[in-house]
This record gives structure tokens, C-alpha cells and sequence, in this order.
């Protein structure tokens, strides 16, 4: 009578399911050598048991097996796209690592997290802060020498600015004083000219060439003074005046 089939599930005792693994595993290794010798086939196998134990076996050597068939499996485009994400990866795990260790060196200097500090990294700590400390304080002085050096500049050109102002402004005030003096000879000198024209002037109208009608005001008192020929120049005229609004 033939033997059954077994069923092929997961052997439940755990001393049965070690025996059947390792009468199992030694077959499949004798016939994956089997295969590599009378086929000339290159075989790799790679067995993990339940507790992590490692059996393998390459007939040409497991490692080159398994470059061969990754070359097999992935085109040069997908090599070249791991390999481009593996340096990705160990870039970001680089930064990551220097981005932790920045942020808890700024913590130290903060004065944080000091406690698992040894006394020659305290010590380290110091010198750093006091050399931070001094060249802050030497940026802070070379700025202020900067600044007063050019409030210095600021205050000369404001000095020479002023100096040419002043300089402006007097030689404006004395053209302005030329120029009131001009102006008040030449009064003076129009003044003097004027007397004698403005008396003959008026006396012009007095003398009656004609015998028009003439209308003269203001006249009365001045020529009252002249004498006889002159107030007799005057009535005729006064005549000639009064007969020309009576026509």
C-alpha cells in the first residue's frame, strides 16, 4: 500500500519541526549541489532558519550569484537610480547626524543641557563663549570708529558748506550796498537836475502865444509873486478863459 500525501502545513510540535528542517535543508542542498555538477548550472541557495541561523550554498560562490543575477534582473537606468537613492539616503542620514549635533552644541552655548558635559568640555565651552565674546566686542568698537569717523567727514563738509555760505552771503550784501548807493546818487543827482526844468515847465503855460482857451489851476499864488508882466500875462489869459466857456 502506497504512503499518503502529506499535507503541507506548519508542523505545530517544535521538536518535530526542527528534525523535518534539517532533513529537509540537507536534501535541498544535496540537490542544488547535484544540479550544479551534472547540469554545469550555477546555483546559489540561501537558507534562514526560525532562530536567524544562515545556510547557504554557491557553486560558483553566493556573492558573485548574486551580482550576476542583479544584473540580470535590473536594466542599468534602475542600477543607476538605487544607487543614486542610496547616496540620497546617506547624505540625509550625514545631515541629520550634523544637524543634531549643531543643535546641541547651540544648546551648550545657551547654557542648556550642560549636565552630561565633562570638565574639559565645559573648559572648551568657555573658551569658545570668551573668544565670541571678543570679537564681538572688537565688531562693536570698529563700528563705532566707523561711525564717528564719518560724523567727522559729515561735520567738516557742513564747516566748508557753512564757510562758502558766509562767503556767498557777504559778497551778496555788499552788491546790495553798491547798489543802494548807486541808486541814492542817482536820486540825488535827479533831484538837483530837475529844479530847473520843472520851473520853466510851469512857467511855459503862462506865456499866452495864442488867443485858445486855456484852462490853468493852481497857478494863482505862484505867479502872484512874479510882478507886474507876469500877473498881467495872467489876467489876459483869465480873459481868454472865461470868453471861450461864455461862447
Amino acid at each position: 500500500m502506497g504512503r499518503g500525501r502529506v499535507e503541507l502545513k506548519r508542523i505545530e510540535n517544535k521538536i518535530n519541526r526542527q528534525v523535518t528542517f534539517s532533513k529537509r535543508r540537507n536534501g535541498l542542498l544535496k540537490k542544488a549541489y547535484e544540479l550544479s555538477v551534472l547540469c554545469d548550472a550555477e546555483v546559489a541557495l540561501i537558507i534562514f532558519s526560525s532562530r536567524g541561523k544562515l545556510y547557504e550554498f554557491g557553486s560558483a560562490g553566493t556573492t558573485k550569484t548574486l551580482e550576476r543575477y542583479q544584473r540580470c534582473c535590473f536594466s542599468p537606468q534602475d542600477n543607476h537610480i538605487e544607487r543614486q537613492t542610496q547616496s540620497w539616503f546617506q547624505e540625509i542620514s550625514k545631515l541629520k547626524v550634523k544637524y543634531e549635533s549643531l543643535c546641541r552644541t547651540q544648546r551648550h552655548l545657551l547654557g542648556e543641557d550642560l549636565g552630561p558635559l565633562s570638565v574639559k568640555e565645559l573648559q572648551n565651552l568657555e573658551k569658545q563663549l570668551e573668544a565670541a565674546l571678543a570679537q564681538a566686542r572688537q565688531r562693536k568698537t570698529q563700528m563705532m570708529i566707523d561711525q564717528m569717523e564719518a560724523l567727522r567727514r559729515k561735520e567738516r563738509q557742513l564747516g566748508d558748506l557753512n564757510k562758502e555760505l558766509r562767503l556767498k552771503l557777504e559778497a551778496e550784501g555788499q552788491n546790495l550796498k553798491a547798489i543802494q548807493s548807486f541808486w541814492s546818487s542817482s536820486s540825488a543827482a535827479a533831484g538837483h537836475g530837475n529844479d530847473f526844468p520843472l520851473h520853466h515847465s510851469q512857467a511855459s503855460p503862462i506865456e499866452c502865444q495864442h488867443e485858445q482857451p486855456v484852462l490853468q489851476i493852481g497857478y494863482q499864488n505862484y505867479f502872484s509873486a512874479e510882478g507886474p508882466s507876469v500877473r498881467k500875462s495872467m489876467t489876459t489869459c483869465e480873459t481868454n478863459f472865461i470868453q471861450g466857456w461864455v461862447i
